[in-house]
């Protein structure tokens, strides 16, 4: 995977990877509309990547950014449930079209692999747990569902057309270049940018707080995307669980960093928000057997590790 391009890779997750990917000596283009991600995300990266600016939605641009590739880490989205649901034709349009584009531009472009995120969000309010990739899905918002087509449409493109794809299902992923700002961010950032302002904002919780999520630092889903690239053929057109398979409640968490941060967290408590999932834990047995997935970074530790970066971005002492 000499030649790659990582679509949204100004945002979170792309960053990260886009970092690693220039470490192991791979040559990076990244292709976003920055509607989403913030080009500060990759200032320490600019001289060394291939950054072009446009839209999933673009054939020409989309073209544009496959020419010379040998491979795909599809991570351009728009990502919230909430927004979903208040703005679904645009959610529908970038994830679904989007997606549909670049998996054609794709084939057109001799692209060997193309590895697809997506989140843990498509199995919806099913009871069991832990989540296996063998459930059936019922996605609860149309970001889920427009998530869960783009995985549909990887396993077509490689049952159809020959192209090489491989789904990730992140499960709430959290660590360094989280945007805490965003009307949609994660809950990790929003908690502890919170608890870092102390007195003057108090941590959000929607519910009771007894939700549970299988919380997982970013560096270990960097991990799952490489070894999915690299992983041998016999993979395609497949679906997997990327986590830790393990959960934590929201008051634990937001324990533990008024443990790591020495303060009382102090909650304010609203109602549940529409489309929310109570219970989230990853079976990661399929990644592990297949791709040679292994959390190396635990909760605790990727906790420690995010608190210690955006204190750093707050500029608030510990």
């Amino acid at each position: 995977m000499k030649n790659c391009l990582v679509t949204g890779g100004a945002g979170f997750i792309g960053s990260n990877l886009s970092e690693r990917l220039l470490f192991r000596g791979c040559n990076v283009r990244i292709l976003v509309n920055l509607s989403t991600g913030n080009k500060r995300n990759l200032e320490h990266l600019a001289d060394r990547i291939d950054l072009m600016l446009g839209d999933l939605r673009n054939i020409n641009d989309v073209d544009n950014a496959l020419k010379g590739m040998d491979s795909v880490f599809h991570l351009g989205a728009i990502p919230s449930v909430s927004r979903s649901i208040n703005n679904t034709e645009d959610t529908m349009s970038a994830n679904v079209m989007g997606t549909t584009i670049l998996l054609d531009s794709a084939v057109n472009n001799n692209v060997k692999r193309v590895v697809f995120a997506s989140p843990s969000s498509v199995y919806g309010d099913t009871p069991s747990l832990p989540k296996v990739e063998t459930m059936a899905p019922r996605p609860r918002s149309p970001y889920a569902l427009s998530k869960l087509t783009g995985e549909m449409l990887c396993e077509n493109f490689s049952r159809l057309k020959g192209l090489e794809t491989i789904a990730l299902r992140f499960f709430n992923v959290f660590g360094v270049h989280q945007d805490p700002e965003s009307e949609y961010a994660a809950v990790i950032p929003k908690f502890v940018t919170a608890l870092l302002k102390r007195e003057r904002e108090r941590p959000t919780v929607f519910g009771d707080g007894l939700q549970s999520r299988d919380f997982t630092p970013v560096e270990n889903v960097v991990d799952a995307l490489i070894k999915a690239m690299e992983t041998p053929d016999g993979a395609a057109g497949t679906v997997f669980n990327v986590g830790c398979g393990r959960s934590f409640s929201l008051i634990s968490v937001l324990e533990m960093l008024g443990e790591i941060l020495q303060i009382e967290p102090n909650p304010v408590f609203l109602a549940s928000r529409p489309g929310d999932v109570k219970h989230s834990l990853a079976d990661i047995n399929a990644a592990k057997e297949r791709l040679g997935y292994n959390p190396h970074l635990h909760f605790k530790e990727g906790l420690e590790k995010t608190v210690a970066w955006f204190q750093g971005e707050i500029n608030v002492p510990l």
